[in-house]
């Protein structure tokens, strides 16, 4: 896939790639975090990535799988990737690639592992990624990316550093408490209402959104029947996100992308505007 035809867009610390258009081809990458969310486009960029996040089943998301595992084969001289999918999915899932792999009897190797919400794996020293629901026909998920650090609690702050040290090596479990830092989320082919059943991707420093549907070439309710959000339930949510950066993508085809950024610019309120990143083309046709 050309370079030019990539969506490359930053939201903080992060850089958000690849290509999201609804029911044709989402599939991002985050560099930093060495991950890719979804497969609907086999972007030869992302073969060598070891860790991929599917959403859920649907071919617009999973379909490119097969093909870019045949890429990983023919580029990179690496271990299978690791393969994060609904538990629900899992086995069909496997199934099907191994049916790709005998009609170009080839080895499309991958490690699937099966994801509930809640569960949560550890991708690297500073960062896990934990499965939350999200609502459409088929079983789906999304995934925040988050790490842990030890703080001091707040009532030893007052404590000279000698004494921090001495109760440190004696192993006082008192003296330090585990957070997590949440730092992106991803939600897609859903329902409004994630915001609520996982109220902790609001807090996340970005929040990648799917918000399908902009104005009303597509009723409030014909989004909803589809499991999609629109803009118009967004918009009155805005004041729950408290997210530094909102990245809103997979829009319909209904909209050309310039189209994308003008709606958004005209309706989004400045509270929102001012940290959100529109994940599509400036300008042109969808690729």
């Amino acid at each position: 896939m050309a370079r030019k035809l990539i969506t490359r867009v930053s939201a903080g610390p992060y850089t958000i790639e690849g290509m999201s258009l609804g029911g044709v081809y989402p599939s991002l990458r985050v560099p930093q975090l060495k991950v890719v969310l979804d497969v609907g486009m086999p972007i030869r960029g992302f073969a060598g990535t070891d860790h991929i996040f599917l959403s859920h089943g649907h071919g617009d998301h999973a379909g490119s799988l097969a093909a870019l595992l045949g890429i990983r084969g023919l580029l990179h001289r690496k271990k299978p990737p690791r393969v994060y999918v609904p538990e629900a999915i899992a086995e069909p899932l496997q199934r099907a690639i191994a049916a790709m792999a005998e009609l170009q009897r080839h080895s499309l190797a991958f490690q699937c592992i099966p994801m509930k919400v809640g569960d949560e794996v550890k991708l690297r020293s500073d960062l896990y990624a934990r499965a939350f629901r999200t609502h459409h026909p088929v079983p789906s998920l999304g995934y925040l990316f988050f790490d842990r650090v030890s703080k001091l609690r707040p009532e030893f702050a007052s404590l000279p550093g000698a004494e921090i040290g001495r109760r440190r090596a004696a192993g006082d479990p008192t003296l330090f408490e585990t957070t997590e830092r949440h730092e992106l989320a991803y939600a897609t082919d859903t329902l409004i209402r994630v915001l609520d059943t996982a109220p902790e991707i609001r807090r996340a420093r970005v929040l990648i959104l799917e918000c399908t549907f902009l104005d009303d070439r597509k009723t409030l309710e014909a989004s909803r029947a589809g499991c999609h959000i629109h803009l118009d339930e967004l918009l009155e949510r805005v004041e729950d996100l408290e997210n530094e950066h909102v990245v809103l993508m997979h829009f319909s085809q209904l909209y050309e992308p310039g189209e994308v950024h003008s709606i958004l610019a005209r309706r989004c309120p400045p509270s929102l505007l001012e940290r959100l990143t529109v994940f599509a083309p400036k300008r042109g046709t969808w690729p």
